[in-house]
């Protein structure tokens, strides 16, 4: 049984990842049960608004959240030209896996169970990272996601229970997270939002999101992690 905080923490954080700095930030709340990773999609940070709104909701749900930069503002700057990182999933996900290891070397965090939640190509990412920290990942939520980028080899070593959660009206990424789905042994399930497209902008269609996916997180790191 992890030690629960008394008190409500936001602070900024960095994490180290070789060379790179990753500026971050983490928010825990009083008695957290868990703690989600977020893996932003391409072109985006960890200021993007959705995610953002999300991982406040899942802090109401009594979860930690980690929102964190898996570019450098250096690699930000030169991807907006070259598109050089942004569909690199072995680097994105080698950063995810370590703000896992981060996670795992602070003292108030190293005994939450742990998930992820990725959106857009950091979906992608965080699917290999869950392959690569199997033992430690508890749950996988994807939003809009790539999940192909994974990779049939990857998909199908990831142990946690994951969510793929698409728009209605976003055709072609539906499919994709049916293949995705396909190759995957763990417990699965993809959820389709009624006429909601690739960013979820339509009235409640994120609100859907956060609900789901913070129904699915809560269940399987915190209620199953308990039993």
């Amino acid at each position: 049984m992890h030690q629960q905080l008394a008190d409500h923490v936001e602070r900024p954080v960095v994490i180290a990842a070789g060379a790179a700095s990753l500026a971050g930030d983490l928010t825990v709340p009083a008695g957290a049960n868990g703690v989600v990773l977020f893996a932003h999609g391409s072109g985006s940070s960890r200021a993007s608004p959705r995610n953002v709104w999300v991982a406040a909701r899942l802090a109401r749900a009594g979860l930690a959240t980690l929102l964190f930069d898996l570019l450098t503002p250096e690699e930000e700057q030169r991807d907006v030209h070259t598109r050089e990182h942004r569909f690199d999933i072995p680097l994105l996900s080698q950063r995810l896996v370590l703000a896992t290891d981060w996670v795992d070397a602070q003292p108030e965090l190293r005994a939450l169970p742990i998930g992820y939640f990725g959106a857009s190509t950091g979906a992608g990412a965080a699917l290999v990272a869950a392959a690569e920290r199997r033992e430690r990942i508890g749950a996988v939520v994807a939003r809009g996601g790539r999940p192909d980028l994974a990779g049939i080899d990857a998909l199908a070593q990831v142990t946690a229970p994951t969510l793929l959660v698409v728009g209605g009206n976003d055709d072609v990424v539906i499919d994709l997270n049916r293949r995705a789905l396909a190759a995957m042994r763990c417990e699965k399930r993809l959820e389709i939002v009624p006429g909601a497209t690739h960013l979820f902008e339509e009235p409640g269609a994120l609100e859907q999101v956060a609900a789901t996916a913070s129904q699915w997180l809560v269940e399987f790191l915190v209620v199953q992690a308990a039993r």
